[in-house]
């Protein structure tokens, strides 16, 4: 029988969590970002295993970026929390 052993080590956090870009009229929301560094196939299978995790959808993530590091690339996760 599969056990789950994060949720023994991480806490549900009390924050509220939105994927979606906040408007200029919506106070007290704070950008939070998630990058990824590696090889294409590297960043492309955490995109993917976080996906089956249920942390973020594959199309919520930018595009594959270069990184300064020759052979690396990038992706960026925004997420927006409340923070009142």
């Amino acid at each position: 029988m599969a056990t789950s052993f994060l949720t023994d080590i991480f806490p549900t956090p009390t924050l509220s969590v939105s994927p979606t870009t906040p408007t200029e009229t919506t106070p007290n929301r704070e950008p939070v970002k998630v990058v990824i560094f590696g090889s294409k196939t590297g960043v492309n299978s955490t995109i993917l295993t976080l996906y089956k995790l249920g942390f973020a959808q594959v199309n919520e993530w930018s595009p594959l970026l270069p990184s300064s590091n020759p052979g690396e690339v990038m992706s960026i996760l925004t997420r927006y929390i409340l923070t009142n």
